[in-house]
């Protein structure tokens, strides 16, 4: 699985970081496949390379300065993570999640979800609530600040994952990342409007409950959370994805 750090404990960012400028390889210089599937992983959830987008080697190549085996291997490891699949004979494309798995995702997040926050209701010291309000002060921040819509999606999603990284379930964390990772891709292809002001009050308002150790009240919350996020979502037909020059996007 690629590992997507949450945003609970990294500085605020205005706007995607761009890509670091390509290196060749050689002694002394390594560009590991993680690192670059990590890259690639960071521009589909922030909305760079939209859906369907085909991730060509022999480009991603010229971008890493890295071979195509490389190359290769990353894609391997975001096939895994559910964020890509490879047509045989055709290549390597961003996944297109269709209708059903967009209501599967979700249903599945209410799933977790609901025992990530038992768990954390449970666990939870003061450190824990410290770095999840943290989180949210940065959601704030990004709404008054010029962050790229994706940018402020993305810290959304991210609170959900360090929600569950609190817990300290390796396991649970692991499938919420994934989780997060596939909803911004279905967020993106289903033109969601979710309101992110909404979103970061709820974010609060979860954390209350939660520190008045009200776990049932603080479950409900969340599960009617995550289904106002779904419904935000137009799942009657899919938009049309804003389409990118794949080296631009990860240049950006």
């Amino acid at each position: 699985m690629v590992t997507r750090r949450s945003s609970a404990t990294a500085a605020p960012a205005a706007s995607p970081a761009p890509a670091p400028a390509p290196a060749p390889e050689g002694p002394g210089v390594v560009t590991s496949v993680e690192s670059i599937a990590q890259d690639l992983a960071a521009a589909i959830v922030e909305r760079r390379i939209a859906p369907g987008t085909w991730l060509r080697e022999e480009a991603l190549g010229r971008v890493y300065s890295v071979s195509r085996t490389k190359v290769r291997a990353a894609l391997v490891m975001l096939a895994k993570d559910k964020l890509v699949h490879t047509v045989p004979d055709k290549g390597t494309f961003v996944c297109q999640p269709t209708v059903e798995e967009a209501r599967e995702i979700f249903s599945a997040r209410r799933l977790i979800e609901s025992e990530i926050v038992r768990l954390f209701v449970a666990r939870a010291q003061r450190a824990d609530f410290d770095r999840l309000r943290q989180h949210v002060r940065m959601e704030r921040s990004s709404l008054k600040g010029l962050a790229l819509g994706a940018v402020r999606e993305q810290l959304l999603g991210d609170f959900h994952v360090a929600l569950a990284e609190q817990t300290g379930h390796t396991v649970l964390t692991e499938i919420v990342t994934e989780l997060v990772a596939r909803s911004s891709l279905i967020a993106m292809l289903y033109q969601s409007h979710n309101d992110a002001h909404c979103a970061t009050d709820e974010h609060e308002q979860f954390l209350r409950l939660c520190e008045q150790k009200n776990t049932e009240a603080a479950v409900a919350y969340m599960m009617d959370h995550l289904t106002r996020l779904e419904g935000s979502l137009d799942l009657q037909q899919v938009g049309a994805g804003r389409q990118l020059d794949l080296v631009k996007a990860l240049m950006m």
